[in-house]
């Protein structure tokens, strides 16, 4: 979750980063009495997210900057969109501006394709997830720009649910279907009632010998479409049926025809083009 804490913090390393010693530029070329007012202006179209990063770069760079017209994260908006108005000191505008750029951009080019993958697929009822391939560090940020964008988080962290992978299996021993139940066996009663067990399966015929554990859902990696349907035909509302693997905006029309509840996109995170918003003086 993007708490106020971790924003403030966030923030704070961006700025140390960006000037530890000081903004040399404005320091040598801006009098410290002058004054700016600019617009955050939108260059093309998108959803907007960041709104509380953009907000922490100006003010703690100088609390006697102002924001008006801040746009709520969520927004759709229009290329000429003004997004917010940020008026103050000039040195301290100038010294932020970058930082506010870098995380309003990279999040609101989140949202933005996150909703372009939500929309491909608004004739079902399936969610569209995000997945753990994320900026280090920026988790929290990235996710919460998928959620604006009206995509669902998948797990946060690795402490969040047990997701047994075909890795796990592998060093579990589990080759074929007796193993792979034995191998599961006993998870749910080793876990609180709340905590959610997902297990990937790559074939169709492996399908039935994870259902026998009880997981709360299925991750069908790079199943065909044929694939899809027999799988989640053959778990038959047993469990939650999630899809991935091969999943872009040409694909995912077609995979959630399929019947699937869940399509977790690693794309939405690591392959979002940042937007292109400008900060204009007024």
């Amino acid at each position: 979750m993007l708490t106020p804490q971790l924003t403030t913090d966030v923030v704070s390393r961006a700025l140390a980063e960006d000037a530890p010693w000081g903004d040399l530029t404005v320091a040598l070329t801006i009098p410290e009495d002058a004054t700016i007012a600019t617009r955050l202006v939108a260059r093309e179209a998108g959803v907007f997210a960041g709104g509380a990063l953009v907000e922490a770069a100006f003010r703690q760079t100088d609390s006697r900057v102002e924001l008006s017209e801040l746009a709520a994260d969520g927004t759709s908006f229009e290329a000429g969109d003004v997004l917010a108005r940020i008026a103050g000191p000039a040195r301290a505008v100038l010294t932020a501006e970058r930082i506010a750029l870098n995380f309003s951009q990279r999040m609101s080019g989140i949202a933005t394709l996150t909703a372009r993958f939500v929309a491909a697929v608004a004739h079902t009822p399936v969610r569209i997830a995000d997945t753990r391939k994320t900026t280090p560090g920026l988790r929290a940020l990235e996710k919460h720009a998928v959620r604006m964008g009206g995509g669902s988080n998948h797990r946060f962290s690795l402490s969040d649910a047990i997701m047994v992978k075909d890795n796990h299996l592998a060093a579990l021993g589990a080759v074929d279907a007796e193993s792979t139940t034995a191998a599961l066996a006993g998870l749910r009663e080793r876990v609180g009632h709340t905590t959610a067990i997902i297990v990937e399966v790559d074939r169709v015929d492996q399908i039935e010998a994870v259902l026998a554990a009880h997981p709360t859902g299925l991750l069908l990696d790079n199943f065909t479409n044929d694939e899809l349907r027999a799988g989640v035909e053959l778990i038959a509302g047993r469990a939650i049926v999630e899809a991935s693997g091969g999943v872009n905006l040409d694909t995912v029309a077609g995979i959630a025809e399929t019947g699937v509840d869940v399509i977790s996109v690693g794309q939405l995170t690591h392959g979002a083009r940042a937007l292109d918003l400008g900060l204009d003086a007024e």
